[in-house]
């Protein structure tokens, strides 16, 4: 049987290519980035699967007036398994990408593949063909496997299609967990394949926590001759940012070697505009910091240090700062002995020749969610890293080599 699911998935590049480019086409940005959500991309792939024998269809909208049709879709698809007392096998991605960033640094347009057979191999190139479409179109080959040659799996293969990862799943996975609890079993088996390495041997099984916080710092806006009449938000902010970022990753400082980096970190990042002219001295400043913590330190030790720290900067500057939590996950981890690790250890070894290994990241992929419910997730895709990049890519040899796992997984 494997040999026969092998030989179909080694034919299948046609049909990578073919989802990889109508997907990328599609953009499925969030409204919060300044997109329109992913319904589009969302119902071409729900009329691709039908035309293609998977019609076993679940949608589930999360309602978002922001978004176009004013709903954030999740797709199911099912392919039922020849056992149903084995574990369900759920493989997860996400329909939504991030915005392409600066153009001018794309070689070509961001939302039309592009195919490039060079070094280090035949590439597919656009914004979200790796993350996460690398991950959609493997688990799509993967179950065409079984149904185009009228197999069935060994355990019911799950696939979820996912709204809104890329910007803290609230529309997705933690709205389906929230109000579709009874989706999910706690003996099923996760894969989310949105994380990885080049050589495909890390398994990601834990995760940091995250705080993603704005900042605001209000002084006296004056004008730029006369900053003794003025208090100077700017300043005052710019002190605060640098503040947290030194004085946090001191006061967190432990190494972890599970994860890389095996250290807490805290960054400044998002800034906004203040005053729009040279000689006025800004009343407010507004920036975002990105933190990533070790699972030893909870996100209260660290609010309660960031409140130390605001109140040193409000003396200091006489500003008044006030802040808000945009997005915080405290993540469980997933044991290194659980079934999905082991299952898919062996099924890597097998398809790419390597020695799996456990591994924490920055966190912030859908298995948290699954995780803090009590079921075992492992994030893992072999894949290049170009996420997030101009010039994203997929290589067609990663795509195809992904889809043998997740088969074997099914199959196992």
């Amino acid at each position: 049987m494997k040999e026969k699911l092998f030989s179909w998935i080694d034919k299948s590049f046609p049909l990578a290519i073919e989802l990889e480019t109508e997907l990328t086409k599609r953009p499925a940005v969030s409204p919060s980035s300044g997109g329109t959500g992913e319904l589009e991309k969302c119902t071409f792939l729900e009329n691709w699967l039908i035309a293609h024998g998977i019609n076993q269809l679940e949608r589930y909208d999360a309602p978002d007036p922001m978004a176009n049709g004013g709903a954030r879709p999740n797709l199911i698809a099912t392919i039922p398994g020849s056992d149903e007392k084995k574990e369900r096998l759920w493989i997860m991605s996400h329909l939504d990408v991030v915005p392409p960033g600066e153009e001018k640094l794309w070689d070509s347009d961001p939302w039309t593949v592009v195919q490039k057979n060079d070094s280090p191999g035949q590439r597919l190139i656009g914004r979200g063909t790796e993350d996460n479409q690398q991950g959609i179109v493997a688990s799509i080959l993967a179950a065409l496997a079984f149904t185009e040659q009228n197999i069935k799996p060994k355990r019911t293969i799950k696939l979820y299609f996912a709204a809104d990862e890329e910007v803290g799943s609230a529309y997705g996975i933690e709205w389906l967990v929230k109000n579709h609890r009874d989706l999910f079993k706690i003996d099923d088996m996760v894969l989310v394949p949105d994380g990885g390495d080049i050589n495909g041997e890390c398994i990601e099984i834990a995760e940091k926590n995250i705080l993603w916080i704005k900042f605001v710092t209000k002084g006296r806006q004056g004008h730029g001759s006369r900053p003794d009449l003025g208090e100077n938000a700017f300043i005052a902010g710019s002190d605060l940012a640098l503040s947290l970022h030194y004085g946090l990753h001191k006061i967190f400082g432990d190494y972890d070697p599970l994860f890389d980096p095996g250290y807490s970190t805290f960054q400044p990042t998002k800034k906004e505009a203040n005053v729009p002219n040279i000689n006025t001295i800004p009343g407010e400043d507004i920036f975002y910091m990105d933190m990533r913590i070790l699972p030893r330190y909870s996100p209260d030790s660290v609010l309660a240090e960031i409140n130390k720290i605001k109140a040193g900067i409000e003396a200091k500057y006489h500003v008044t700062i006030e802040y808000s939590t945009i997005q915080e996950m405290v993540s469980k981890p997933t044991s290194p002995d659980a079934l999905i690790v082991k299952k898919l250890g062996s099924a890597i070894t097998e398809v790419y020749g390597v020695e799996p290994k456990p591994v924490g990241i920055g966190g912030g992929t859908m298995a948290a969610h699954l995780r803090n419910i009590g079921i075992d997730c492992a994030v893992w895709t072999k894949t290049h890293e170009t996420l997030h990049q101009p010039n994203e890519y997929a290589l067609l040899d990663n795509i195809i080599g992904d889809a043998k796992v997740m088969a074997l997984l099914a199959m196992s």
